[in-house]
């Protein structure tokens, strides 16, 4: 009879679990997996083992499987590193480099992106990655604060190097570029050279002194500074985002596409990075394109895709087809996707897992959604708490700082209250800063949070968690936003439009706009005395100066702009009021692409709130 009774009690139990507890399972897996990656990590810091060992000896383990497929070609993990060999052997012939040089990578997706990292690694120098769409002053600076003496180039950006070449040779900086030819004085070509070189392996002395808290890259984010600030990624750094592709499910045997840029830690350090930890075959785009998305699946058999919100929404806005779950995907990771998205995208495109996930390029703190709620970009784990101390407290939006109480100490938040997320700094979870920023290293700091002493990294952005557990995105806070992938530091675009001879003030943030994840440009503009706004000048610009998602996509003139009684300028109200002409009665103007700035209707609202007009 007790042995019935035993029996029917252990068989109920699961079910008693699973009601109590619907994630149960997923929990027990996420708690073993994160005990597999803890003793990795353990092994990885006590006998130093970078991501190029990782790769060294996956090509030992499998030289022949395909590593780079890139168009019409593939690239095997041998070949890979012998192509890299070249790229080392060719650098330290003709540039010089030694271990712990850095240079800077102005460069988009392609193989040589790939070849060229792996070099630098094997040479034991620091790679700088630097975003494309950069020009003029803002490329300069993020030049500089990586102390770079060397910059590689694509060859299709010969024309944005040659802006600066001046600059660049007056610092004594050797710029090559990688075409087997070039005339440009101050512009030596790299191909043919990487093209003489053997691709013998190199010796592991050159990278000696190496080490785990040794810069690995720097990857640029943009911060209230108004210029990009390069985030120290070192070694240490660099495994944990290549662990998400472990914690989201990724195998050896599954195909990654990777169309998102190689500059930007979700490609890199997710992506390439987390291929090269799980062994897998990357299949590699130049850039995004919705209209060729599923056909690449389809064509290279890919099974696992990385994204953003915006692209979740771009799939699901292309024409329906018949073929539309005719596919091999089963896993997607990223973040930013909407819930009203996320159900679309699986009703569309069929039973893709999704693993939304969260993570700042320089922050000490990530989250993922390994249970699958939807619209929640992570989950809470008493094992991840216990190796990283955060906390949700109360922040002061109009005021912009933590709320504190009586004693001086954060106040945290409850469940399902929203709340500016922060970690502790400390031995496990470290924060590297910015390269030669120790200002704008310190202001990602808040001090004396829960007591005396205690140092936490501020990441800028408010989350929610339910009483399940579950963790939500609610918004980013201070002078940066975000939009199509991009961030936005809003005074890098003021900047810019106080050059304008028009204008007085400027005061750059973001607004909603129905149908779209983010916000999107909008300025504030006091004109000049007894100066009249011009639309086709401020359009042609901010054409020349910003990138296309950094361009204010509305002007509102102000005869005064708000500032607080700390004369700051004040964003939250302006962000919420929007560009509606029927509430705002100040001249409003609409960025109509190849026209300018054109007179805000309501007819042109009317069509961007109904989806219309494509933003």
């Amino acid at each position: 009879m007790l042995a019935y009774i035993l029996c029917t009690a252990l068989a109920v139990l699961p079910l008693m679990i699973y009601f109590r507890n619907p994630y149960f399972l997923k929990d027990l897996s996420y708690t073993f997996l994160t005990i597999y990656v803890g003793i990795r990590l353990s092994r990885i810091k006590k006998k130093f083992y970078s991501i190029l060992d990782r790769f060294l000896d996956k090509v030992a383990e499998h030289p022949h499987k395909k590593f780079i497929v890139y168009e019409e070609s593939s690239y095997t993990y041998s070949q890979a590193d012998r192509e890299s060999n070249k790229v080392a052997r060719a650098l330290l012939t003709h540039a010089h480099l030694k271990e712990g040089d850095t240079v800077a990578l102005f460069l988009g997706n392609e193989p040589w992106f790939v070849w060229i990292w792996l070099a630098l690694s094997k040479l034991g120098c620091t790679a700088s990655f630097l975003n494309v769409n950069i020009r003029s002053k803002s490329l300069l600076h993020c030049f500089s604060c990586c102390e770079a003496k060397v910059l590689i180039a694509g060859a299709d950006l010969q024309g944005a190097i040659e802006e600066v070449l001046p600059t660049l040779k007056q610092q004594g900086i050797r710029v090559f570029i990688l075409r087997e030819h070039c005339d440009v004085d101050g512009i030596e070509s790299l191909s043919d050279k990487i093209q003489m070189e053997s691709d013998e392996p190199l010796s592991r002395q050159l990278r000696a002194s190496i080490n785990i808290k040794s810069p690995a890259v720097y990857i640029y984010t943009s911060g209230t500074t108004g210029l990009p600030k390069a985030a120290v990624i070192n070694h240490e750094r660099v495994w944990m985002p290549a662990f998400a592709l472990t914690f989201a499910g990724v195998r050896s045997d599954d195909i990654v596409y990777i169309y998102l840029p190689l500059y930007h830690t979700a490609a890199f350090l997710i992506g390439l990075c987390g291929a090269i930890e799980r062994g897998t075959t990357v299949v590699l785009r130049s850039k995004f394109s919705a209209s060729n998305f599923w056909n690449d699946c389809r064509k290279y058999n890919v099974t696992v895709i990385q994204y953003i919100g915006e692209v979740m929404r771009y799939l699901c806005n292309t024409p329906k087809r018949d073929n539309d779950k005719d596919h091999k995907v089963r896993l997607a990771i990223g973040n930013g996707i909407r819930e009203d998205t996320w159900v679309e995208f699986l009703e569309r495109f069929g039973n893709i897992c999704i693993r939304e996930c969260y993570g700042a390029t320089e922050g000490n703190v990530g989250f993922i959604n390994y249970g699958g709620k939807i619209g929640a970009m992570g989950r809470e784990h008493f094992l991840y708490k216990m190796a990283c101390q955060y906390a949700l407290i109360r922040f002061d939006t109009e005021k912009e700082e933590p709320v504190r109480d009586s004693r001086g100490f954060c106040i945290e938040v409850p469940r399902g209250e929203t709340g500016l997320l922060v970690a502790k700094i400390g031995k496990r979870t470290p924060f590297s800063g910015y390269a030669k920023d120790k200002q704008q290293t310190d202001k990602k700091k808040l001090r004396d949070v829960f007591e005396k002493g205690d140092v936490y990294f501020n990441s800028g952005d408010l989350l929610k968690i339910d009483d399940e557990g579950f963790i939500f995105f609610q918004d980013r806070i201070g002078d940066t936003f975000r939009w199509k992938g991009e961030n936005v530091a809003t005074t890098e675009v003021a900047d810019h439009l106080l050059t304008v001879d028009f204008v007085e003030e400027a005061n750059v943030y973001g607004v909603k706009v129905p149908g779209h994840e983010g916000r999107i440009g909008m300025a504030a503009l006091k004109l000049k005395e007894n100066m009249d706004f011009d639309g086709k000048a401020l359009y042609q610009h901010v054409k020349n100066y910003l990138p296309s998602y950094a361009r204010p996509r509305f002007v509102r003139i102000q005869d005064a702009l708000v500032v607080t009684s700390t004369f700051k300028q004040m964003k939250v109200k302006l962000a919420e009021e929007g560009f509606n002409p029927a509430l705002i009665k100040d001249p409003l103007f609409y960025l109509e692409d190849n026209k300018g700035y054109i007179p805000m209707t309501q007819e042109l609202f009317n069509s961007i709130a109904e989806r219309r007009l494509r933003l």
